[in-house]
């Protein structure tokens, strides 16, 4: 019987090991680009960067020890130096592909980085994982400038999974629909008509403005801005201000707003301020063939019929007005339930006409005698 070497014994007392298999080894070495462990066998293992991480400007000084333990794959058993090749990466892949497709499965929603924007829409990693979001999923309206995530954590859900293809889909879309959805019935739900809160301008357009509740947009319409009237929306506000608005109408899910406070209706006063009779000023707000009308105050417009501009006849309005004149005139009628007032010019400049004078009674029995005579002829 052959005596064995020691070289022989001390292999039979080392464990065997081969391509694909997980190893588990002890960190004996390590530098920034490379970690060394002793792996139970006859030949230590190595990691290099590549086959730690992703990230390629890791140091591996700075999240490895001597002493560490770390599970790795073997990728080849002499990576031409004596050392078994190993790769931390592709088990660190493996158990994070588990991750992700459980995620995928139970429809976890998860948080990731974006590590860039690519071609059509963000790569974001997640638990290792790259996930690509595309650019009409990352949000419920089209953002065409996507550099603004760039670094950025953000919440998804993974709605493809297939690993064979490297590729994973994630969806933000969804998610921000579903949380408008219920900050939306959350407002619903505690809004009633008659309600004052404040709201922020979101979009203004020439037919009104947008005002963001929270958790819903209502209409603003130019003819409920405020009692007086309002020319351009874009002029009376901008976007981002805060506003006070009352609710005016909920129908569904469609919210109308008026900014026609009762306690600022200037109507109310309008019997006493504007009574028949009174003597008021305003200035020409618009001009028709038929006459000029003159805002008195916010909200109350009263009519200067062609007719009453001037004692003398006026073919129309604009031959003697414009818009911006002040004029001065008697309320001639006042009609607060249909919000109407008349107005005259001609009323202060015409010359009170004079009573006819009474005759003598002598004047009168001669005018009747002498009618009377008259008649029997």
């Amino acid at each position: 019987m052959s005596e064995q070497s020691f070289e022989e014994m001390l292999n039979e007392t080392l464990k065997t090991i081969r391509t694909g298999e997980v190893v588990t080894g002890k960190v004996i070495d390590v530098k920034p680009d490379s970690i060394l462990l002793n792996i139970g066998y006859k030949s230590d293992g190595i990691i290099n960067k590549a086959d730690y991480s992703a990230d390629q400007s890791i140091d591996l000084t700075a999240v490895v020890k001597v002493g560490d333990e770390l599970e790795a794959k073997v990728k080849k058993l002499n990576d031409g130096e004596g050392l078994v090749s190993l790769s931390y990466k592709e088990i660190m892949d493996d158990k994070n592909n588990q991750k992700v497709k459980d995620a995928f499965e139970n429809k976890e929603v998860v948080t990731g980085k974006v590590e860039k924007v690519v071609n059509g829409g963000l790569a974001v990693l997640y638990e290792g994982a790259r996930v690509f979001v595309p650019a009409s999923l990352v949000s419920d309206t089209f953002e065409r400038d996507l550099s603004k995530y760039e670094g950025q954590e953000i919440e998804f859900i993974i709605t493809e999974f297939n690993p064979a293809k490297r590729r994973v889909i994630g969806d933000r879309k969804q998610l921000i629909a579903e949380k408008k959805a219920a900050a939306k019935k959350a407002l619903l739900d505690s809004i009633a008509v008659g309600d004052v809160i404040d709201g922020t301008v979101k979009n203004i357009a020439d037919f009104g403005a947008f005002v963001d509740l929270g958790g819903a947009d209502g209409l603003l319409h130019i003819s409920e801005m405020g009692w007086g009237r309002t020319e351009s929306p874009k002029k009376a506000f901008k976007s981002g201000e805060t506003i006070r608005v009352m609710i005016k109408e909920i129908k569904d899910d469609k919210i109308a707003l008026t900014r026609k406070f009762p306690d600022e209706n200037p109507w109310v006063l309008a019997l006493t301020k504007y009574a028949v009779g009174n003597v008021v000023t305003g200035k020409v707000a618009r001009l028709a063939d038929f006459g000029a009308f003159i805002n008195l105050e916010p909200g109350i417009d009263a009519l200067l019929h062609v007719s009453q501009i001037s004692a003398e006849r006026i073919a129309k309005p604009a031959d003697v007005l414009k818009v911006g004149d002040e004029v001065t005139a008697k309320v001639t009628d006042l009609n607060a339930a249909e919000k109407k007032i008349s107005l005259s010019v001609k009323a202060l400049t015409a010359p009170a006409r004079k009573p006819k004078p009474e005759k003598k009674v002598e004047e009168d029995i001669v005018d009747a005698y002498t009618d009377s005579e008259e008649t029997e002829e």
